[in-house]
């Protein structure tokens, strides 16, 4: 072997060495991921996603830090480029960020019994005209071939469905919520599901992000804990019901 053959592999021995440490050093890092988190989530999913697994989350991997930026969703928002990872309740038309799809969440028309019992339910999607409705965006039923988009002009023009649930408690009006609130222990006596035969649009949550083509350590795993709860059986919006008919997956 020349002399500069032998630089030459000494060279090429001493790059392989640093290839080699730097996938130990990926190795430890997707084992115990460190580091600050930048997230942006719906209010109604810092409440009753995040917060309930924080202690989980964190117990798991101990050297992680989040910082969360709760938001109200609106339809085409974009976010700073140092949010790591980017929460919606609907599939953007249009961003720069990769995307993970979860599974929906399904939902329904709910008022209160005392509601029910004063104003009567409507039995076909166009009487809810005659009622008092609130929330936000058109709301579009189907009864299978069959869809209807009724001219709904909410009282009460607004998203969150917590609030949208404490309004409705309150005897204010018909509201679209998701079936999980509607099967709560402390609501499923307070509440009536509004012509339970039409269905409605459910919600996808997805996770917008940016990075090439490989996740970093940390917002991987955040993605990965997440769908362990998020569509199953341990999803803490349940709050112990039977998870059955409340979620659809990506692809069904």
């Amino acid at each position: 072997m020349t002399d500069s053959g032998k630089e030459y592999l000494q060279v090429c021995r001493k790059a392989l060495r640093t290839l080699d440490e730097g996938a130990e050093m990926l190795a430890t890092q997707r084992e115990q991921p460190s580091g600050l988190i930048k997230v942006a989530c719906p209010i109604t999913m810092t409440t009753l996603i995040l917060t309930p697994l924080l202690n989980e989350l964190l117990g798991r991997y101990p050297q992680l830090r989040l910082q969360i930026e709760s938001y109200t969703p609106a339809a085409d928002q974009e976010f700073r480029e140092d949010i790591d990872v980017v929460f919606k309740v609907r599939t953007p038309r249009d961003s720069v960020r990769r995307m993970r799809v979860y599974p929906s969440t399904r939902r329904g028309l709910f008022a209160s019994a005392q509601y029910i019992e004063t104003f009567g339910a409507p039995l076909r999607p166009e009487d809810l005209l005659k009622h008092t409705c609130i929330g936000s965006g058109p709301w579009q039923l189907s009864r299978g071939n069959t869809i209807v988009n009724p001219n709904i002009q909410s009282q009460i023009i607004l998203n969150d469905p917590s609030v949208l649930l404490e309004l409705i408690l309150k005897d204010r009006g018909i509201a679209l919520l998701p079936l999980y609130m509607g099967r709560w222990p402390e609501t499923t006596s307070k509440l009536v599901q509004v012509l339970p035969r039409w269905t409605t649009q459910p919600v996808t949550l997805c996770a917008l992000f940016s990075g090439h083509s490989r996740l970093t350590p940390k917002v991987h795993v955040l993605l990965d804990f997440l769908a362990e709860y998020i569509g199953t059986a341990r999803d803490p919006r349940l709050r112990g019901v039977d998870a059955k008919g409340l979620f659809a997956h990506p692809r069904e």
